[in-house]
């Protein structure tokens, strides 16, 4: 029996014509990134192959890497294999992986976000006959309100803390979100202030992208200059000692985990909202339709229950395990960066 075009293996998603690895979580020879959250850009790998944009984010976060880069939709043929890289709209540099041979073509999605930001390159689908699907939120319950909307939210509520004398501090994780929200602010408000592992991602995406300016938090901040205005923090500072030199506060997280009722209450914020560099149940389906895929392949997140329903659809799709983990919903940093 011929083998699949790309196989699920205990290192990761294989392609054994080519023999490399896309997004593998174990050290392999080559491999192929979508992006540089930790779950998918590892250390210990021989090769790296990303889109430009993406090898200072994985150079930042891997140290001393030997990486090669490309741009969307440059094709590099490995024994008879293509591979392109395509827009994600997940983060800045986030990229699909288009793969072709002999007429078949298979697309990984990695992280994906159809709706754009107005910071990371826009989502772009790409037509093949399997799609690797995420489904972090596969669910028909996560449905996404505008960005603009729930910005204008945001910034409502950072104006009424400053005018009641409290500083706003917004959990986001430190790659990814912080920038677009940060993007996305209106900054007249006053200044923006940063966590030091938000500000050490922010002069690395500085270095790709422009993005407004921000004062890093350090021990000689003065309390009272921070007062009143808002600061960017990863949900690792949560409940840290230093919070201490921010009060008085109130807190926030942006994440699409805050559409659940009782997730503000589990992560012990007083506001949330929901702000997702992820698809919603309706992008989901969307996207998969845009793909033209006959097969789809459900990973990381809903797959059981999202697999179920395009097989009622009349897909051909089942589930496939990685070590892959998406948006979480405790809060984890997906950048694991300390600081």
């Amino acid at each position: 029996m011929e083998r699949p075009l790309l196989e699920f293996t205990d290192k990761g998603i294989y392609c054994s014509r080519a023999d490399v690895y896309l997004d593998p979580w174990k050290p392999v020879k080559k491999a192929l990134i979508t992006h540089g959250h930790s779950d998918h850009s590892r250390w210990g790998h021989q090769h790296y192959l990303t889109h430009h944009l993406n090898a200072p984010i994985i150079r930042h976060r891997l140290g001393d890497i030997r990486v090669e880069t490309v741009q969307w939709g440059e094709t590099r043929n490995l024994n008879g294999v293509s591979f392109s890289f395509h827009p994600a709209g997940h983060i800045v540099g986030s990229s699909q992986v288009r793969v072709s041979y002999k007429g078949e073509t298979w697309v990984f999605s990695g992280d994906y976000k159809p709706e754009p930001d107005g910071l990371s390159t826009p989502f772009e689908p790409v037509r093949c006959d399997t799609f690797i699907t995420e489904c972090t939120f596969g669910l028909p319950a996560f449905s996404w309100r505008p960005q603009q909307e729930v910005i204008e939210d945001i910034q409502h509520w950072w104006i009424a803390n400053k005018a009641a004398g409290k500083t706003s501090v917004l959990f986001a994780y430190s790659l990814g979100k912080a920038q677009r929200l940060l993007a996305a602010l209106d900054t007249s408000i006053g200044p923006v202030y940063t966590h030091g592992a938000i500000e050490n991602m922010n002069e690395v995406i500085r270095g790709i992208t422009a993005l407004p300016p921000t004062r890093r938090i350090t021990a000689d901040t003065p309390k009272e200059e921070v007062r009143g205005q808002l600061v960017l923090a990863p949900p690792s500072a949560h409940g840290s000692t230093w919070m201490r030199r921010l009060v008085p506060y109130e807190t926030a997280t942006a994440s699409g985990w805050m559409a659940f009722r009782g997730a503000r209450r589990r992560r012990a914020v007083d506001r949330g909202f929901v702000l997702s560099d992820h698809a919603d149940w309706t992008g989901l389906l969307r996207t998969i339709s845009e793909t033209g895929a006959s097969r789809v392949i459900c990973t990381h997140g809903y797959a059981d229950i999202f697999s179920r329903f395009l097989r009622e659809e009349g897909y051909d799709a089942r589930t496939e395990s990685t070590q892959y983990e998406g948006e979480s919903p405790e809060g984890k940093d997906e950048t694991n960066e300390e600081g």
